[in-house]
């Protein structure tokens, strides 16, 4: 990666830089993102009807918070909407069709939409009627029940003659509880719980020299530090037990599956 710093005059300049780069800059940061999980993706349902399930509430249970080593941050952790994740593993699942997902997060605006509906095809007296919501057959349950921050940490360096290497890491944690609950008995069909590790390392160089005579000191330092993403760590952790909890299912009679390419 190459970058360049230049000076701006305002106006068109300012424009042309923006209209110049406008293609590459949205292509390079806006990413339409797949399933991590290409198992999951690619899962094929051999029975049918496709189970339909509900997810009301998915939170994070850790109330962890951001640690820069020192001191914990305000920010949390982890993202405060992990159902919108488990929502999308679940959806995505066998392109899309493998489970009927119904909207619960969002309920109290579903209602109200369908009662503003109802409300004006009566005043226009209109028949034709609202059609009935789908309802669940199966419920998500869970939440991310731990983070576990600078869980394993360490590194290694040399130096000789002011001239040093040195490489740091740090480890976290992050564990999901997912269950299945049946609607009709209440019952706790499966449960899965699914710890997924945030790698951080740190590379620096550096060199401290003396030079014409020892009168005058050079030092130069270059480092660079690259964090797993805890989001997409989170996500991947939530695709895995989606995943897992397929195939519990299958063990468990509830449905068959298919791997990719061998379905018929």
């Amino acid at each position: 990666m190459v970058t360049a710093s230049c000076m701006l005059a305002p106006g068109k300049d300012v424009r042309d830089f923006i209209n110049n780069n406008r293609h590459r800059t949205v292509e390079n940061v806006a990413e339409v993102r797949e399933l991590h999980n290409e198992e999951l993706r690619a899962i094929t349902r051999l029975t049918t009807p496709a189970p339909v399930i509900a997810i009301y509430k998915f939170p994070d249970l850790t109330g962890q918070r951001k640690s820069n080593s020192t001191f914990a941050l305000f920010s949390t952790a982890v993202t405060m909407d992990p159902a919108s994740l488990l929502i999308r593993a679940f959806k995505h699942a066998g392109n899309g069709k493998f489970f009927r997902v119904v909207e619960r997060n969002g309920l109290d605006h579903l209602t109200k939409e369908r009662q503003l509906i109802r409300s004006t095809r009566n005043s226009l007296n209109e028949k034709e009627q609202v059609l009935p919501l789908l309802f669940a057959g199966l419920l998500i349950e869970g939440g991310v029940i731990g983070y576990d921050a600078n869980l394993r940490s360490g590194g290694i360096g040399a130096r000789y003659l002011g001239i040093g290497s040195q490489k740091q890491y740090r480890e976290d944690t992050v564990s999901v509880s997912i269950r299945t609950v049946s609607v009709s008995s209440g019952e706790v069909l499966m449960e899965i719980l699914v710890t997924k590790t945030i790698l951080s390392v740190g590379v620096s160089q550096d060199v401290f020299r003396f030079i014409e005579l020892g009168t005058e000191l050079v030092e130069v330092e270059n480092g660079a530090t690259k964090n797993e993403s805890v989001t997409i760590a989170l996500q991947k952790a939530l695709e895995t037990g989606v995943l897992q909890m397929i195939y519990e299912g299958e063990k468990k009679g509830y449905w068959e599956t298919a791997p990719a390419g061998e379905a018929q």
